[in-house]
């Protein structure tokens, strides 16, 4: 007497073998992390792109950088992104200027590295989950596809120890298999899709970044020389340009 076989979807996972159980269960677990990884990667990055929008507008908007820098000590969340990168360069400015005998020559490549060193950190703190989006899209359909592979050979190992064989015998088996792939794509795609969208997002929140280094330690460095007279002499005058271009206000120093 034939036992009727349930082709519901939950039916068929629940009559898998025990390694395509343990199959499914590691990609849906994989998937379910992958998605976690998902959402809290694209709320830091938009609230670190809300955090370099509002810096930028408020740092180009003109005074100094003793006042942004008190602006930015106020604010919430100003330990991470473009504000943190511009606290590392500004308190190494201050380090060097309490000393009383810093030049331009030294203090400017003081500031980079400290700037740098920020940028570090900021870049390994959004970067932080990548390296599981792109494992996971990876080995998922290969996981999957071990669980197809592994069900249907168990049901044709059971297909030939009977006399009779039917397709009705098979199916059930293959169709069970068949739901690893599907699982393993399930989990793959949307963590490929993830990782690519967020490190290109990466990669332009570090350009600002760079881009905004360099625009500091210009500033840092003009206004050093601007203060040290023994570092201009009388034939040196500002020539106007050529063609003025509105441009933004860069803080003093």
């Amino acid at each position: 007497m034939n036992v009727a076989t349930d082709m519901s979807l939950w039916g068929l996972v629940m009559q898998a073998s025990l390694l395509v159980k343990l199959v499914m269960l590691s990609l849906l677990l994989a998937s379910v992390a992958s998605w976690i990884v998902i959402f809290s990667k694209r709320r830091l990055l938009k609230q670190t792109q809300n955090d370099m929008e509002w810096f930028e507008d408020r740092f180009w908007s003109g005074g100094n950088l003793k006042d942004i820098y008190a602006e930015t000590q106020q604010q919430a969340d100003t330990s991470r992104g473009m504000p943190s990168i511009f606290r590392g360069g500004y308190e190494e400015l201050k380090r060097q200027r309490s000393g009383g005998h810093a030049t331009p020559q030294e203090t400017v490549p003081s500031v980079q590295r400290a700037m740098r060193v920020a940028l570090s950190r900021e870049l390994e703190r959004l970067e932080r989950g990548l390296a599981m989006l792109a494992t996971i899209g990876s080995i998922s359909p290969y996981v999957g596809l071990f669980g197809t592979v592994w069900g249907i050979m168990s049901a044709f190992i059971a297909l030939g120890n009977v006399k009779q064989a039917s397709l009705s015998m098979v199916a059930p088996g293959i169709a069970e298999a068949l739901i690893a792939t599907a699982m393993g794509l399930f989990a793959a795609i949307p963590a490929v899709v993830a990782y690519n969208f967020f490190s290109n997002k990466v990669d332009f929140i570090e350009n600002r970044f760079q881009t905004f280094m360099e625009e500091m330690s210009g500033i840092v460095e003009r206004g050093m020389n601007a203060a040290s007279p023994a570092t201009r002499t009388a034939s040196e005058k500002p020539r106007p340009a050529a063609n003025p271009e509105p441009v933004r206000t860069p803080p003093e120093l």
